[in-house]
This record gives C-alpha cells, structure tokens and sequence, in this order.
C-alpha cells in the first residue's frame, strides 16, 4: 500500500525531518526576542533571524486559528491520497510528498507552538523571513508543474518505477 508511491513519502518525510530538526536547533540556540536576535552568516546578505509569524506565507492572515486545522486538513488529505490514490507517477509523487512534508512542518509548529517559526533571512533582497517548511512547499509546486508541463499529471507511473 505506501510503497506504491515510494517516492512521495520519502519526500514527506525527508522534509518534515528537515524542517523540524532546524526549527529545534533554532528554538534551543536562539532567544525569541525584539528586536530578533540574527546572527549573519553573510552580513547584509544572509542572516539566521529568530521569528515567529502566527499568520500564512508573507504573513498573511495574521493571528487567524483556523490555519492550523487548514493545515491539519492538508495533511490528512495528502497522506490518504498517498495511501488509496492511484500510483502517482515520479514528479507527482515528489511534489505532493514535499507539499505534505512543508504543511506538515509548519502544522506541527502553530499546533506545538501557536506559531511558525522562521529563520532563514535574505536581507540582500529584503524577503519576508521564512524555513524550510516553505521552502518545501514551493519546491512541491515546482515538481507539481514539471509533472504538469511534462504530460505526465496523473498518469500512472509504471509498476518498475516508484
């Protein structure tokens, strides 16, 4: 049944892994203050800044509870379409296993925490602060895409190949 779609959770899990053991370190070695405490690997151009942001991507929806059961949502829905859906061919398979491993991550921290936790900040272009949960999700999109461009949306993949 979940080997079927081999790829997807490896995807998933392999995000998710990611994502919280990051946001661990940061939490155990950072102070959450204001200003946030930053350390710049590259100064002016790569800082690790300590936020949080209790709102969507950008912060969007701010101080909103009902992110947390969209994320809840997301990820059941994901993980049964992993488990009964059809043999997802390879690039599907990676995009919904790291859109599941990036809701997820995010999920666990506005249920553990009340707030996603961010920390990875470009200052050379003045991006929105973010993890790596996000980063997942827009890789996950990307793969979606390619499979779309590529023909092969929804397509079976073959038994030979997860």
């Amino acid at each position: 049944m979940i080997r079927k779609n081999v790829w997807f959770w490896l995807a998933a899990i392999a995000s998710l892994a990611l994502d919280q053991l990051t946001k661990r370190w940061v939490v155990t070695t950072f102070t959450l203050s204001t200003p946030p405490e930053t350390r710049p690997l590259w100064p002016g151009v790569f800082h690790l800044t300590y936020v949080t942001n209790s709102g969507a991507a950008f912060s969007l929806f701010e101080g909103v509870d009902w992110l947390r059961w969209l994320s809840l949502v997301v990820c059941v829905g994901l993980i049964g379409w992993g488990i009964w859906g059809p043999r997802l061919p390879a690039w599907e398979q990676w995009g919904y296993g790291f859109l599941l491993g990036g809701a997820a991550g995010n999920g666990i921290d506005r249920f553990w925490r009340g707030a996603v936790t961010d920390f990875l900040d470009f200052r050379l272009i003045q991006f929105p602060v973010f993890n790596f949960a996000d980063i997942f999700i827009n890789v996950g999109i990307v793969c979606l895409l390619l499979a779309a461009w590529r023909g092969e949306f929804r397509k079976p993949s073959p038994r030979s190949r997860n």
